[in-house]
């Protein structure tokens, strides 16, 4: 998202990466070329309705005066394969599941992700006052992404062939609404490096989701983003790994991960504005080393850290890998004191190349 005139303009954000869709848009085989296209089509229309109907400044919803505090409030929408917005509502909170898996994972989801942040760091919900949690499933056929349209979340149910259910994988809806978590706080700039850091900050955050749901270690997890939602036919095991970027996936139609591990990969591109989904592999490593150095739930130091300068006020919309190095370092010397946190922080961003500001 970016700012303009004292307001804020709310991304348009998906979790497959565009360079993904088009590759897979120019295959010859139409059963995996047409849902690309549709895909890239439908994320073309989207991000331009979004520039001409959002009014600046975020959403402003309450809670229900009914919602308890510390309650999450969710709604669940059906576009019964349409594109019309929220749709028809589905499950409502406090509401039993019921026979849609996909309504009940996205349900859960949600769940989840208010779980973590206001447990682990205090947050309620995505605006921090218990802004209510919208997601509509069963959107368009055949859709290969899921977003964040800056109000709601949406899910697609792939194609079958190479992507399922956008659902499956609980990291992808805390990644998808942690872009709102940072539309309420640090609104970085969604281009080029502040862009990469949107990005590795929903990838962060959406791995922590996951890792607080099943209960791991930093030595536990899969450090993997949307494992489970490659068809078997695919070659890979996820969307990006932050343990090891570029190594994802390897695939004959899908190609190889392209993500860097260090700077000295750094790809410049004018596509993906400016490369956010692929460069975003350098500060998810740099993450990955701080939380596997430290050790325990990663959640509680690291990512502590890494929430602190999401919301401390001091990261500015333009901010480079360094800027957020170097506020790193900063907040992790303020809350841990020049212990093994802030050597963990220094070792890290070292690893990777990028020298603090």
């Amino acid at each position: 998202m970016t700012k303009t005139n004292g307001g804020f303009e709310p991304v348009f954000c998906t979790v497959v990466p565009p360079h993904v869709l088009d590759r897979l848009a120019r295959h010859e085989d139409p059963a995996l070329a047409r849902p690309a296209r549709r895909t890239l089509e439908r994320d073309a229309y989207q991000r331009t309705h979004r520039r001409l109907t959002t009014v600046l400044g975020a959403p402003a919803v309450a809670p229900p005066a009914e919602a308890a505090p510390g309650t999450p409030h969710r709604t669940i929408y059906d576009a019964r394969h349409g594109t019309d917005l929220p749709g028809h509502q589905v499950r409502g909170e406090g509401e039993e599941p019921g026979t849609d898996a996909t309504v009940n994972r996205a349900y859960a989801g949600l769940g989840a992700t208010f779980e973590m942040y206001l447990r682990a760091f205090g947050r309620r919900s995505i605006d921090g006052d218990g802004l209510p949690l919208d997601a509509t499933v069963h959107f368009d056929r055949d859709y290969d992404n899921a977003f964040w349209n800056g109000e709601q979340m949406v899910f697609g149910d792939g194609d079958g062939e190479v992507f399922l259910d956008f659902t499956i994988p609980v990291d992808v809806i805390g990644h998808e609404l942690t872009h709102g978590v940072t539309q309420h706080t640090a609104n970085l700039t969604y281009f080029g490096q502040p862009g990469a850091l949107n990005e590795s900050l929903s990838d962060v955050f959406g791995s922590l989701i996951k890792q607080y749901t099943l209960g791991q270690t930093a030595a536990e997890a899969d450090w993997l983003i949307g494992a489970g939602l490659l068809a078997p036919r695919v070659t890979g095991r996820a969307l990006r790994s932050m343990k090891e970027p570029g190594t994802a996936y390897d695939d004959d139609v899908l190609g190889k991960d392209p993500q860097p591990a260090t700077m000295a990969g750094y790809v410049r591109t004018g596509r993906d504005n400016g490369g956010v989904h692929i460069n975003s592999g350098i500060p998810n490593h740099a993450f990955y080393l701080v939380a596997s150095a430290l050790g325990g739930h990663a959640w509680e130091r690291a990512g502590q850290i890494w929430y602190d300068v999401l919301t401390g006020g001091k990261l500015k919309q333009d901010a480079l890998f360094a800027d957020f190095a170097t506020l790193t370092a900063e907040a992790a010397g303020e809350r841990y004191g020049q212990g093994e946190e802030l050597r963990a922080v220094q070792k890290s961003w070292e690893q990777v190349g990028v020298r603090a500001a």
